[in-house]
C-alpha cells in the first residue's frame, strides 16, 4: 500500500523533505565511502521505496538516484508504468515467492533476497523464457533469525555450488540484514563478517559467480556498512521520511 491518498500540501512537503535528506545522506555515504578507501561513486545508494508515492520517487530519480528497490511485487507493479526509469535501475528487495517472479523479469535489473534452489531455478526458468539474464544476490540471515529469510553463512559455498550451473542468472554477490534490536556494536561485526565472507568466496574464483555485490546497511547504519565494505546501501526513511499508512 503506497501514501497514495497524501494531498497536494502533504506531497509538497515530503518533496522538501527528500531534497534536504538527500544531501544529508549523499554526503554521508561519500565521507563513509571515503573512509573505507573508496570513491564515493563505488557506492551504489539504492532508494528503499516501499509506500512512497510515484511522483516523490521520480523527484528522487531527478536528483540523481540511480537505483531503486521495491518489497512488494503487486506494489511494484503498480507503480512501473509511471516510474521515470530511463537512466534509473529497478531492484527488487523483499521476499519473494516463487508464485510472482514471472511479474518481475523484465522489470527488475537485480533481486536481492535469493535464498532457496527453488526460487532460484523458477527465476532461472522465467528469465531463459524472456531471453534476459537476471542479476541475483543469494540472501545470508547473518543472525539466524526464524523470522528472516536467508541461508546460514557458513552455507554460502555450498549453496552457490546448487545454482552456479543455471542459465538465465547471473550471481553477482551478497545481501543481508543485521538483527534490528542489535547494539551497533554487534551490527558492525555481522557487517565485518559478510564482507569477509563476500572477499573469502571471490577469492576460490568459483565457476559463473561474481563476487561483487555486497548489498547491506539500511537508513540506521548505511555508514558504517559502507566502512566495512558495503557497496549497495538500502536508504528508505532516511530520504522520505517516517512512512505514513492511511
Amino acid at each position: 500500500m503506497t501514501e497514495k491518498w497524501l494531498n497536494d500540501e502533504e506531497l509538497t512537503a515530503k518533496i522538501a523533505a527528500l531534497e534536504e535528506n538527500y544531501k544529508i545522506v549523499t554526503e554521508n555515504v561519500a565521507q563513509a565511502a571515503i573512509k573505507s578507501g573508496r570513491k564515493p561513486e563505488e557506492i551504489t545508494l539504492l532508494a528503499a521505496t516501499k509506500t512512497v508515492p510515484v511522483p516523490v520517487i521520480n523527484r528522487a530519480i531527478e536528483l540523481g538516484i540511480t537505483c531503486i528497490g521495491e518489497n512488494k511485487v503487486q506494489e511494484l507493479c503498480e507503480k512501473y508504468d509511471q516510474l521515470h526509469l530511463e537512466h534509473c535501475d529497478c531492484h527488487f528487495i523483499g521476499h519473494l515467492q516463487t508464485n510472482k517472479v514471472k511479474q518481475l523479469i523484465g522489470k527488475v535489473s537485480m533481486i536481492h533476497s535469493v535464498d532457496s534452489v527453488k526460487l532460484a531455478k523458477e527465476i532461472s526458468k522465467i528469465s531463459q523464457q524472456q531471453h534476459l539474464v537476471t542479476d541475483i544476490l543469494v540472501e545470508i540471515n547473518v543472525g539466524k533469525e526464524e523470522s528472516k529469510g536467508g541461508i546460514y553463512i557458513e552455507d554460502t559455498e555450498s549453496f552457490l555450488g546448487e545454482i552456479s550451473t543455471l542459465s538465465g542468472i547471473s550471481v553477482k554477490g551478497l545481501m543481508t540484514i543485521p538483527p534490528a534490536d542489535e547494539n551497533i556494536t554487534k551490527t558492525i561485526h555481522y557487517f565485518e563478517n559478510m564482507s569477509k565472507k563476500l572477499v573469502d568466496i571471490r577469492s576460490k574464483k568459483l565457476d559463473n559467480i561474481s563476487m561483487n555485490c555486497l548489498s547491506m546497511g539500511m537508513s540506521a547504519d548505511y555508514a558504517q556498512a559502507i566502512e566495512a565494505g558495503a557497496n549497495i546501501v538500502r536508504v528508505g526513511s532516511a530520504l522520505f521520511g517516517q512512512r505514513v499508512y492511511k
